[in-house]
């Protein structure tokens, strides 16, 4: 090195020098030193859960505040996917609402025809969790699939026991005859579709592994929300009917027959078995 007037001054007078290890290379992210980890999964072991136990692991480190981990590549992704899928089933539950309040012209029926949708919801996690399979994306894919069958159960009563109200029976005697005229064509769309995705369940062909959640959220959400639904979408209805004539200032009718009303909308599916009812002429 030159000093100040301009001689050269050996560098061992100003420094000491010495050989060690060192890395060949610093890598760099966001501007700042940083270090990859990689790891693989186990068989058996989900990417989810192998995320949880590195979160784990590096909150028993301890590691200082100037210190931070963050996942990258598979992981990064598989955790931003979940979080779109999540606003994505927000806006269609949202959008759902909205063109049916449209067609409907109405606050409270599109709240009706969708009182189903949480049972089908259950009934698909639960089956996944009984699998012991994970939420993934095609589980997810599955789950808006639902919405549409389950939704569509729902329209078919309480469409005829609008077309029945405007007629002038109540609201009890309206949704009585929807159940009834309209059990078995629920029934055969629901057995149609739960029979049309059950090979997907079993998991036949090549790459079964990865589309058996899917197959598996639909039949489990179908099977719970049959049942559950044609006894919560006639009681929510009649309670929201009476809600609304609470709101109006008036009463709603109460029919001769009805010592429960939740009983009476439940015995209409015992009744729907063992007769076919005549139709009633628009």
């Amino acid at each position: 090195m030159r000093s100040a007037q301009g001689a050269l001054v050996p560098l061992d007078t100003l420094v000491g020098t010495k050989r060690q290890i060192g890395p060949l290379q610093i890598n760099h992210f966001g501007q700042l030193p940083a270090v990859t980890i990689g790891f693989n999964l186990q068989p058996g072991v989900s990417l989810g859960q192998s995320a949880q136990a590195v979160d784990s692991a590096i909150r028993d480190l301890r590691m200082p505040a100037t210190i931070n981990a963050s996942f990258q590549g598979t992981v990064k992704e598989f955790q931003q996917s979940f979080q779109n899928l999540s606003i994505l089933l927000l806006v269609a539950i949202l959008v759902i609402y909205i063109v049916l309040g449209v067609l409907y012209e109405s606050f409270i029926h599109p709240i009706t025809i969708s009182s189903g949708l949480p049972s089908a919801v259950f009934g698909a996690l639960l089956t996944l969790v009984i699998f012991h399979k994970q939420l993934d994306l095609f589980a997810f894919v599955g789950i808006i699939m639902l919405f549409g069958v389950v939704k569509k159960n729902a329209i078919m009563m309480i469409d005829f026991a609008i077309d029945a109200r405007k007629q002038g029976q109540s609201a009890y005697d309206s949704i009585w005859q929807g159940c009834i005229l309209r059990f078995r064509p629920i029934m055969m769309t629901t057995v149609a579709a739960l029979f049309g995705t059950l090979p997907i369940a079993l998991g036949y062909g090549e790459g079964a592994e990865a589309r058996q959640p899917l197959g598996l959220a639909v039949v489990g959400g179908l099977v719970v929300s049959q049942f559950l639904t044609l006894y919560i979408t006639p009681s929510f209805t009649l309670y929201l009917e009476r809600l609304q004539e609470k709101l109006r200032g008036t009463g709603m009718p109460t029919p001769e027959r009805e010592g429960s009303r939740s009983a009476g909308v439940i015995a209409v599916f015992a009744d729907a078995f063992s007769a076919v009812p005549e139709p009633i002429d628009a």
